[in-house]
C-alpha cells in the first residue's frame, strides 16, 4: 500500500470537504505520520475513514473530525492548551506542533503508555501526560487558551468551561447517541459563554474515573 497516496487521499477526499480548509492543519496532516501512532496491524488502515480501536480498546476519531474540530480551535503558537484523552497520542502530536505546550489527560494506563512511545518516537517534547479524570479538567494549570476533548460527554460542565482564559475556546462532541454534536464554545468573559453546534456525529463516551500521575 502507498501510505504516501493514502495520506493525500485522506486530506482531499475526506477532511477538505468536510469545510477543512486551514492551510496550517492541512499542512500539518501530511507531515506528522498517523500510522506512526496506531497499532502495528491497523498501519494500513489508518488512513481510512474509520475509528481505530486503541490498545486500552477505547477508538480514534475519524480524521475528519480531529481536523475539523483543530480547525475551530484556531490555535497559535503562543496557545497553551488542555486535551482530555491523550488516546494515541495523535491530536496530542498536532496540538503540539500548532502551539506552545500541551497537558494531555488520559485516563487508561495502557493508552497512556501508547501515546508516550509514540509521541518520544515522533520527537515531540512539548506535552505532559497526566493519567487522571479528565472530566475535572487540570485546574492546577489553568487557565488555558483552547481545550481539546476527544470523547464525548453528555454535557460540558461548567468547571471545564472556567478553566479556559477569556477568549479562549473549547472544543467537544455532547449529548446522546445516535445524535450528539460537535460544539465550539468560547469564553467571552469571566461568567459569559458562547456555544455554536458545528455538525452532528456520534462518538464514544469519556471515560471517567480516579487514577495517577506520569509526566514527561
Amino acid at each position: 500500500m502507498n501510505l504516501e497516496i493514502a495520506r493525500f487521499n485522506m486530506v482531499e477526499q475526506q477532511i477538505r470537504p468536510w469545510n477543512v480548509f486551514d492551510e496550517k492543519v492541512l499542512k500539518l496532516l501530511q507531515t506528522i505520520k498517523r500510522e506512526d501512532f496506531v497499532e502495528e496491524q491497523y498501519r494500513n488502515l489508518a488512513l481510512s475513514d474509520i475509528e481505530l480501536v486503541l490498545p486500552g480498546e477505547q477508538k480514534m476519531l475519524f480524521p475528519r473530525i480531529e481536523a475539523r474540530l483543530l480547525q475551530e480551535l484556531e490555535l497559535n503558537k503562543k496557545d497553551k492548551v488542555l486535551e482530555i484523552g491523550t488516546g494515541s497520542g495523535y491530536v496530542t502530536a498536532l496540538l503540539a506542533k500548532l502551539t506552545d505546550f500541551v497537558y494531555s489527560i488520559e485516563i487508561n494506563d495502557i493508552n497512556k503508555q501508547f501515546a508516550i512511545n509514540n509521541l518520544m518516537k515522533a520527537g515531540i517534547k512539548n506535552v505532559s501526560i497526566l493519567e487522571a479524570d479528565g472530566i475535572h479538567g487540570l485546574e492546577n494549570k489553568a487557565p488555558f487558551d483552547k481545550i481539546f476533548v476527544g470523547g464525548s460527554l453528555p454535557e460540558i460542565n461548567n468547571e471545564l468551561k472556567h478553566q479556559l482564559k477569556v477568549g479562549g475556546k473549547l472544543v467537544a462532541i455532547v449529548g446522546d447517541a445516535p445524535i450528539m454534536h460537535a460544539v465550539v464554545v468560547t469564553k467571552v468573559s469571566e461568567t459569559e459563554f458562547n456555544e455554536t453546534k458545528l455538525f452532528e456525529t456520534s462518538v464514544e463516551r469519556l471515560i471517567s474515573t480516579s487514577t495517577s500521575t506520569f509526566i514527561f
